[in-house]
């Protein structure tokens, strides 16, 4: 091969399989992740709690059963908050969840800018 040959890549196959660092065997583009809307409609609450003062920081991390955004006060913190997407309970219970620092589920549905709420009713002042 000389150098002014071009390099030929050649694209995998759609059921093509892939070994990990770790050894094991996965499938490659199974990984759940959120789409534009749902990323647009987090994003907004995530700008209010910003001004707001509340969070400072997030992650996003995305799996092969879940797609999880986790919200933090300070960086070095346990999430605050995590709003998961599980496709396969998107049938059942609803696909979208929030879950707090313990553990606890706060709001569980079919429809993200109905479980987002539970977020922002958090934030009002009782007189």
């Amino acid at each position: 091969m000389s150098e002014s040959e071009p390099i030929q890549f050649t694209p995998r196959a759609e059921g093509s399989r892939q070994r990990s660092d770790a050894g094991g065997v996965h499938e490659t583009g199974t990984i759940t992740a959120f789409n534009r809307q749902e990323l647009s409609a987090i994003m907004a609450v995530y700008g209010r709690m910003v001004a707001a003062g509340e969070w400072r920081d997030y992650a996003i991390d995305l799996n092969r059963d879940k797609a999880v955004f986790s919200v933090f006060r300070r960086t070095t913190e346990y999430p605050l908050y995590r709003i998961e997407k599980t496709p396969r309970l998107a049938r059942k219970q609803g696909a979208y969840s929030v879950v707090s620092t313990t553990g606890l589920i706060l709001k569980r549905g079919h429809d993200l800018a109905r479980v987002l709420a539970v977020l922002d009713k958090s934030m009002r002042v009782v007189v």
